[in-house]
């Protein structure tokens, strides 16, 4: 008897967990210049997101590609991070760009626009992947913003 009533117990629990909801893409937010050098121009972004379901997962980011001025510029991707039930809950987001990737030969139209307006036209667009407990779902993401830039 003590036997069915803990199986039925461990039952139940596991049946009335949320697991097959994914956690909701609420936003990318922060994108802005942490470090601008002669050589390098480190920028930062953090994506939002709400786990509505009883139990964590992983999330990692999969070559989200930086297009800085409509040319790609880098990739970013991360370790895996821990998603906590029931929260909400953000992914920092970093990639160190060339400055001569930025400033070059085909972007000089970037190049002149960005030392007149000191600003930049900054997208982050690939994937990020969620996995938990066997279940995998995949965000697109598809973000821009002219970031201020400090030279």
């Amino acid at each position: 008897m003590k036997k069915v009533i803990i199986l039925l117990t461990i039952t139940l629990t596991v049946f009335s967990c949320k697991v097959k909801e994914k956690p909701e893409f609420l936003r990318l937010e922060n994108i802005k210049v942490l470090e601008s050098t002669s050589d390098n121009v480190t920028l930062a972004a953090d994506a939002f997101f709400l786990n509505p379901n009883d139990i964590g997962g992983e999330l990692k980011s999969d070559g989200i590609k930086v297009f800085v001025n409509d040319n790609e510029m880098a990739t970013v991707s991360s370790e895996s991070f821990k998603v906590p039930a029931k929260k909400e809950f953000s992914i920092p987001l970093k990639a160190k760009i060339p400055a001569d990737r930025i400033f070059s030969g085909k972007n000089i139209g970037g190049l002149i626009g960005g030392l007149l307006s000191k600003k930049l036209k900054v997208q982050y667009k690939g994937n990020i992947k969620y996995k938990t407990l066997g279940f995998t779902y995949t965000y697109d993401i598809d973000k821009t913003e002219d970031v201020k830039i400090k030279l």
